[in-house]
């Protein structure tokens, strides 16, 4: 019988599947178990206290019992609070960034879904991730609101424009698996599908430096003479490639409108502090802010104070920054802050 209901279970392809399923079963059993005990004291009691004969008896008054009372009280209070620890517990997992994770930024637009990886590869509606290894999706949206949803992963987060969300994940499932968009965004909303594919660590760096050299070489992907083992079938750069050159990477492009956009005027890379705070080290670390708080500088920390440098000023510096809303596009916002978190420590 428990074989039989297995045909229709999703499968467990992260980390996570096995755990928020577990979750999931546990509340649906305490619901059905409760439902049961509800539903049979319900019939028990309308056939106990029915009414008999012709001349109905007086209703009795019936007084009540507290240490019943209290008890039930209490025992639905541990499971209530049960569940939120365990759901807590593997709600901090997942919004937790492991170490060495593949980061991988998403861009989520009417009505497809963007993939750039941090060698400047990009992809549209499907992407490759290695078996085994922790990812960050790092998302934001070109228009409205999206929700990357993976059912086999069984993971979810909105994606929402002018903010990033992150979603992380590790797949332990070699193969396919759907990507919808869990948030209705217009009319082909239904059709906003994406696949992405897990394969093993060594047929993804394959898959990677295959590119790179072609990249470098100026080959075209229809020239290329590669195997099904080395490109998996279905996934194509969609930016033509640079002939004879390296792969322009987002921290280079970022790199590039840091002099461009003039901000090497106000903010050094090397420390040394100048109208505004050195950028050098700054990713990941805390910042004194001059309303006596500190906020982590993350990627959006750094999105923010591009588009309104107001609202969170650093401590000892004067609110003299102009904003750059309007005038960055979000794949530029992108790279300048894949460049200042290049800058390490």
């Amino acid at each position: 019988m428990i074989q039989f209901f297995k045909i229709f279970e999703l499968p467990r392809s992260s980390t996570m599947a096995g755990k928020i399923d577990a979750l999931y079963d546990f509340v649906f059993w305490v619901s059905m178990i409760s439902f049961l005990i509800i539903v049979i004291g319900m019939v028990y009691f309308v056939w106990r206290y029915r009414r008999r004969g012709v001349t109905p008896e007086p209703t009795p008054y019936i007084t009540g019992h507290t240490p019943t009372e209290v008890s039930v009280a209490v025992v639905l209070f541990i499971i209530v609070m049960a569940i939120f620890y365990w759901g807590w517990v593997d709600y901090t997992e997942i919004i937790t960034s492991k170490p060495g994770s593949l980061e991988i930024n998403v861009t989520g637009r009417q009505w497809l879904w963007e993939f750039e990886y941090t060698n400047g590869r990009k992809t549209v509606n499907e992407a490759l991730v290695p078996k085994g290894q922790p990812v960050k999706l790092i998302m934001g949206s070109a228009d409205v609101l999206h929700s990357f949803y993976v059912p086999d992963f069984r993971l979810k987060q909105d994606v929402v424009p002018g903010a990033y969300t992150k979603l992380d994940f590790t797949a332990i499932q070699t193969g396919e698996h759907q990507v919808f968009c869990a948030e209705y965004c217009g009319t082909a909303h239904s059709k906003m599908l994406a696949k992405l594919k897990v394969v093993e660590p060594e047929e993804y760096q394959k898959w990677q430096k295959t590119w790179e050299v072609e990249q470098s070489l100026g080959v075209q992907p229809a020239q290329a003479a590669e195997s099904s083992e080395s490109r998996p079938t279905g996934i194509e750069n969609p930016a033509a490639p640079r002939h004879g050159a390296a792969p322009e990477l987002p921290a280079e492009r970022g790199k590039a409108l840091f002099t461009a956009k003039g901000c090497t005027a106000c903010h050094s890379v090397t420390g040394q502090i100048l109208v505004g705070p050195s950028l050098k080290g700054v990713f990941g670390h805390e910042v004194d802010l001059n309303d006596d708080s500190r906020i982590t500088a993350d990627e959006n920390y750094i999105r923010e104070s591009l588009t309104d440098p107001q609202l969170k000023v650093v401590k000892g510096f004067q609110p003299v920054m102009p904003t750059y809303k309007g005038t960055l596009k979000d794949e530029e916002i992108n790279d300048l802050v894949a460049y200042i978190k290049s800058l390490g420590n």
